[in-house]
This record gives structure tokens, C-alpha cells and sequence, in this order.
């Protein structure tokens, strides 16, 4: 016999924000835009981010079929590339700093269920992004991980937790595997225009 109770399922105090309508237009109209294989212009993408309250830096790159569920919980950086394929999955907040890679079919999951409730019950957090970091293709970002300045995720990877300033992470769940930079070298300065 199971314990889970589906029916005792409740979204607690999550709410969606945005009005009915501004939902249903982004639906309808704005994740098509931002979606689109023929529209290729990454400035069209990004004001039509803008226009439904998404705050998006300059010289940001939108790749087709890029996927945001709430423009509204949306922060980009100036300088970002966002992939093809790759799905903001956020219920909270995403934060991505300046000069961010977001590689092919990589995932951001701000919200999952409490697997130890009987009821489901959503776990909901925010996710960043620190300036130059890199996530590789078909990665995920769990709810509530920070991803610190520089630090790379690799293709098909899993981050569940913080991931420090340059560090390179790779596996599910990622580990740590060596520093970015070689020790003793100095970081490059990002250079922020």
C-alpha cells in the first residue's frame, strides 16, 4: 500500500505572478516568438522578453527554441547566450550574471515535490548563474543552486548543489574534478561593456 496521496496535493504559497491575461498572451504569443526558427533576430527575442518583465542585458543571444516559462522571474545578464533548446523552468527567480554560456537542451528547475510528504507537496527555490560561467549542453540546475563566477558544468551533468568560483563540475550528481584556471595562474579579468 502506498503512502503518497496525490489528492492531498497543494501548491502552498507558490503563485505564478503576472496576470491571467499576460500569462495567456506569453503563451499564446511572446514563447512562440522567443521559440521561433524563423525569427532569428536575438534583439526581437529579447524585447519581446522585456515587454512581458523580463530585465535582459545588452548583446544577449537567443538561439530558436529557447523556452521561458515566466519572463516576469527572468534576470539576464549583458553578453549571455542562451541555446537552442535550453528550458528556464522557473517558478522562482533565475538570476544569469554577465558573459554566461547556456549550451544546447540545458535545463533550469526552480521547483520539484517533496518526495517526503505523502501529499507532493512543491519545493520551490531560485537558481544563479556567476559571471562566465558555462553550462554545458544537456545539463540540469536543480532548485537552489548557485553557480559561482566561472565555474563550468559539463554536458550532461547534474548540479544539485553550489558549485564555487571556478570550479568544473561533471557527473550526476556533479562532482568536482579540478579548477578551471591552473593553479598558480592568474584569472582572466571579465570585462564587463
Amino acid at each position: 500500500m502506498t503512502n503518497v496521496r496525490l489528492d492531498l496535493f497543494s501548491v502552498g504559497d507558490y503563485r505564478p505572478g503576472g496576470s491571467r491575461i499576460s500569462r495567456a498572451l506569453w503563451h499564446f504569443f511572446g514563447q512562440r516568438i522567443l521559440r521561433s526558427q524563423l525569427l532569428v533576430s536575438y534583439e526581437l527575442k529579447s524585447r519581446v522578453l522585456r515587454l512581458f518583465g523580463a530585465q535582459v542585458g545588452r548583446g544577449v543571444v537567443i538561439k530558436p527554441g529557447v523556452r521561458v516559462k515566466y519572463p516576469w522571474r527572468l534576470k539576464v545578464g549583458d553578453h549571455v547566450w542562451l541555446g537552442e533548446d535550453a528550458w528556464i523552468d522557473n517558478l522562482e527567480t533565475v538570476t544569469i550574471s554577465d558573459h554566461v554560456c547556456i549550451s544546447q537542451g540545458a535545463y533550469f528547475c526552480t521547483g520539484n515535490h517533496d518526495w517526503r510528504k505523502p501529499s507532493f507537496d512543491y519545493r520551490l527555490a531560485a537558481i544563479s548563474v556567476g559571471a562566465g560561467a558555462w553550462i554545458g549542453a544537456r545539463s540540469l540546475v536543480a532548485p537552489g543552486v548557485r553557480i559561482g563566477e566561472s565555474a563550468i558544468l559539463t554536458a550532461g551533468s547534474v548540479a544539485t548543489q553550489t558549485l564555487v568560483p571556478g570550479g568544473v563540475y561533471t557527473g550526476n550528481p556533479a562532482v568536482y574534478v579540478k579548477n578551471r584556471w591552473p593553479v598558480g595562474s592568474v584569472q582572466p579579468e571579465l570585462q564587463y561593456s
